[in-house]
């Protein structure tokens, strides 16, 4: 038996699309080979920068970090849903809610991933309406994901209200969706363990067993 891996996770770089108003990420050579006969890099990332996780935390303030969950919150079953002929909503009728039923994670694929680094990443992609979110809350997912800046229209939190209340992780920034249309894939997005976190940078991966 095999595992094929599909990596769903951009790149950290410090030209990187941000989310309006965080600061880009700095790599900074702390040590190096010719010098010092090792290198190291001094990382200075914003915790919501590139794929990254949301916390109910990032929005309540006494809720769960990151830091407070088991790992195993992080890793399940996943059922992609197309979206990529949804214009502005996200509706309940294109969900298979008999799969979605039985799925950990919902991942959306809106395919906006291919404007990485250009300027129209930042608007008009589709987002889920309320009939969607209330599902996800409903039937306890442990997280959604997005291939998106954001789970909200930029500068909307509404959506992220709903999910982050009622325990359901957001993944966003995600990219590679396309590449699960076909198959049965478990889900693992497991982001860095720091205190009082409130998101953190993740390095998504889908695994079929082959």
């Amino acid at each position: 038996m095999t595992v094929e891996i599909i990596d769903l996770t951009h790149l950290i770089t410090e030209s990187m699309p941000v989310y309006p108003g965080t600061e880009r990420p700095k790599l900074l050579p702390a040590n190096t080979v010719e010098e010092d006969g090792f290198r190291e890099t001094l990382l200075t990332v914003f915790s919501h920068t590139g794929t990254h996780m949301d916390a109910p935390l990032h929005l309540f303030a006494g809720r769960a970090g990151l830091d407070s969950y088991p790992a195993d919150k992080f890793i399940g079953s996943l059922m992609l849903v197309d979206c990529r002929a949804s214009m502005k909503l996200i509706e309940t009728d294109i969900i298979d809610i008999r799969k979605a039923d039985d799925a950990d994670f919902l991942l959306f694929y809106t395919g906006w991933d291919r404007y990485w680094n250009k300027s129209g990443y930042f608007s008009g992609f589709p987002v889920c309406s309320e009939g969607v979110i209330d599902y996800c809350v409903s039937s306890g997912k442990k997280g959604v994901g997005f291939d998106t800046i954001s789970a909200d229209p930029v500068g909307s939190l509404e959506n992220h209200r709903r999910l982050l209340e009622n325990d359901v992780l957001i993944i966003e920034n995600l990219t590679n969706l396309g590449e699960l249309l076909n198959g049965s894939f478990l889900f693992s997005a497991m982001p860095l363990k720091f205190e009082k976190s409130d998101g953190a940078p993740v390095r998504a991966i889908a695994m079929q067993l082959c």
